[in-house]
Order: C-alpha cells, then structure tokens, then sequence
C-alpha cells in the first residue's frame, strides 16, 4: 500500500516566517522598578527574558515602552541578581497564559502558573493577556437576569447576563463575604475570581471560609498578592479576564469578579510613574483611565456566551467620588454601595440600596416588581428623613401616613434585606418575598 502524501504547504508558509536573525538586547541600568536595555527588538507588552546566568532561570519581564532608543521592561518576578550586560531575549510574542477545563478548582497566578500545589496544569490553549473587546455590534442585548443567591440584589438590584456592576466599598465592611456568598450561590455555570493586590494571609482565608469547597469545584481563582510585583497585578487582572473570555466562547454563562479595581489602577500608576508619565488626579497617571475601559469593557455578551462582570472598588476614606469609583461607575451598568455605618448595625450583607442602582432593572424585571422595588427604596427614604426626629420621640404616629408607614415597615425591610452568609435564596423566591412585603402598602 503506497504511504499517503505529505501535505508540505503548512509548513512552507511556517518557515516563510521564520526569521532566522534575532537581535537580542543587553541590561543597561536598573533605577527604581524598571530595566532599561540597548534592544531588543520588541514591541509594548511582549514578553522578554533577561539571563541572568548559566545557572539560573531566566527573568521574565514585559516591555512597557521606550525612551530615547532604549527598551523599558518590568519583570514579572523578583528583580534581585538583574546586572548591566545582562543578555535581553524577546520572544517574539505577547504574555500569554494557558487555558482550558482543568483550570477549574485551581489557584493559579497572572502567569498561569498553578500555585495551590496540586501539580500541573493541562493547557488546551494559550490566549493573550491584552485581547480586544467585542465590538459594540456583536454584544446581544442584556434581556435575561443572572440569579446570584443575594435577596437584596436578585430583588431590588438584578444582575443581567452580560451585566458588568461595581461593588463600592471602604475597607472592612464585607466585600470578599458578598463575593463568596454570591460565587457559591450563583447558577453562572463558571465562576473566575481575580484577587489583585490582597494580602497574602487573606488569599488563603477567602477561598477556604468565603468561597469554601462548593464554590471552589466550579471555580478558577487567579491571585497576585500585595507582594508581587506591579506587572504580575495588573497581568491578574487581564488573565482572569482571558480565562473568562475561553469559558464564555465554550458556551457558558461565565460570572468574573475582580477584587479589587482600585488596586489595579494602583498598580498601573506604579507602572506609569516609573517609566516618567506625569501623574494627574491625585497621582494616577493618564494610563490607568486609558487602562480601565480596555479591562472593564471585555466583559458582557456574545454570539456563544456571556461574561457578567462583578468589580470592586475600594474607596478611600469611603469617598464615592474618588477618581477611581468616579472612572469606574461611568463605564459600569451599574453600582453596588456597601454602607459602613449599615456594618456598624451588624446588616449584612451591607448594602445601601438607596444609594444602589441597576442601570438594566427595566429590561430584568416585570413592572410589579419594579413597583414592590420603588415602594421599599420611598420607605426607607422616607425612614431616613425622620430617623433623627423618631429616634429623640420628637415625631407624633399620626402625623405623617407616609411616615407612619415607614417607621412600621422599617424593621421588616430590614430583615428582609439581611441575609446570612450560608443562607439560601432564589430569584423568584425574594421577587415574591418582596411583592408581599409591601402589598399593604398604602397608595397616597
């Protein structure tokens, strides 16, 4: 039996481009967080590896620009034994990180690289870091609502497929137990959880406690701690994002959290001032406003799938018009405060759902539920404007029905709205929770 012929062709056009010259470049100085090199020939956010001897493994580090003929890099790991004259090797090729089915249950860093010492992980594909949106025209509509286990949000603030929120917070008031509580109740089908620039001790605290071996099975956890280096946080961030992005193009409704965007743009801004850009509002340099809508608007529909997008942002001195949250919530569909005078009152989970709004609650929800919605948010409006004069006993029952109406209400709303961290509710089951809780509300 004559041997079938060899389909050459593919690999002709291969070698047509393959360059067979490569300049490498060599370390020059080091000041700060950057190296500079003469060479090599590389382009912004390739990958590059600095040698720093025989013996050692080699530094990885990506190009983040060029000044007068030389090239910027940042390595993605420890910058200790780098020295001038050290060989610069360009890939040929931007960052990059594996992805498939077995990353689901693992712990992995901006490298994808496992960290959770349960051995190597199988790569099905490798995808870069910096892919582009979807353009604005192949986005279906957000018409279906994600149900995330949270009676507060399913009710009052719904969640679309495709839907990307803000959850707005100062430190220490519950985001990372609102993020476990909603990862372990979520019917999204993958759950991708970035933990950018957290403490280390924490990392360990919320996947065990907060997110715990339910969540977990169905989860890929990406982290870059406070430690790492500004490359490997922002790189956190954009992997988790890909890794997102490979689960939603196999089919899947795929929910992503990033905790947090503040410590990203931190991050850029480290970048930014090391390579010479001029800082802006309150130190931020132009990149990181540039950077945000290139992370944030990668998330929402397409023709396979959906990425819903779960971003916190940790606020300083809980100023929600900081220029972080400000950046954030104008490119977000919508916003999530958490209140920490509501933490003080032991109301968890603490969301303000007067300062809160879905900007999709009119595509989500039927017009009486959007009705049971508005009479709670003017109830506990109305609460708020009196509470002074109810709580000194200077307010009269009988004065005001609206009033009245609220003061009696308040407590049900109240614990309807808390929620423990290991109950369990469902979209339809808080939807109709909330259509009875005010049905006997008064029409003024």
């Amino acid at each position: 039996m004559a041997d079938a012929p060899i389909d050459l062709e593919s690999y002709h056009d291969r070698l047509n481009r393959v360059d067979p010259y490569r300049l490498n470049g060599r370390v020059v100085q080091v000041i700060g967080l950057v190296i500079e090199a003469q060479g090599p020939e590389a382009k912004v956010g390739e990958l590059c590896h600095v040698h720093v001897s025989r013996h050692e493994e080699p530094v990885p580090a990506e190009v983040v620009g060029f000044r007068e003929g030389r090239t910027l890099l940042m390595p993605l790991g420890e910058m200790r034994g780098i020295a001038p004259g050290n060989e610069v090797v360009a890939s040929g090729y931007p960052v990059r990180i594996g992805v498939g089915e077995a990353l689901l249950g693992r712990v992995i860093n901006a490298q994808g690289e496992p960290i959770d010492g349960k051995g190597p992980i199988a790569a099905e594909a490798r995808m870069s870091l910096y892919a582009d949106p979807p353009p604005p025209l192949s986005r279906r509509r957000i018409d279906t609502q994600l149900e995330l286990g949270v009676r507060a949000m399913d009710s009052m603030l719904p969640m679309g497929r495709g839907q990307r929120l803000g959850v707005f917070a100062g430190s220490g008031v519950g985001k990372s137990s609102l993020m476990g509580m909603i990862a372990r109740s979520t019917e999204a089908q993958v759950n991708v959880i970035a933990l950018v620039g957290e403490r280390g001790r924490e990392v360990l605290e919320f996947i065990e406690r907060d997110l715990g071996p339910e969540g977990m099975k169905r989860s890929v956890v990406v982290v870059a701690s406070s430690n790492e280096s500004a490359v490997m946080r922002i790189g956190a961030a954009f992997a988790a994002t890909s890794v997102a992005e490979y689960f939603r193009d196999r089919g899947n409704d795929v929910l992503l959290m990033l905790d947090s965007v503040t410590r990203f743009a931190m991050a850029q801004r480290e970048i930014g001032l090391a390579i010479g850009e001029p800082p802006a509002t309150r130190g931020y340099t132009p990149s990181v406003f540039a950077l945000l809508p290139r992370l944030l608007e990668r998330a929402g529909t397409s023709t396979r799938g959906t990425i819903t997008g779960l971003y916190t942002v940790l606020v300083e001195g809980d100023d929600m018009n900081e220029p972080i949250a400000d950046a954030v919530r104008g490119i977000l569909d919508g916003h999530i405060v958490l209140s920490r005078e509501l933490a003080h009152k032991n109301h968890y989970p603490a969301i303000d759902v007067l300062q809160s709004i879905s900007r999709l609650q009119g595509e989500l929800l039927t017009p009486e539920q959007i009705r049971a919605a508005g009479i709670v948010r003017e109830t506990l409006a109305t609460y708020a404007a009196r509470e002074d004069l109810v709580a000194i006993g200077a307010y009269a029952i009988g004065t005001d029905p609206k009033v009245d109406y609220a003061i009696a209400k308040k407590p049900e709303i109240d614990g309807f709205l808390q929620q423990g961290q290991t109950e369990r509710s469902t979209a339809p089951e808080a939807r109709a929770q909330l259509e009875l809780l005010v049905g006997d509300a008064p029409r003024y």
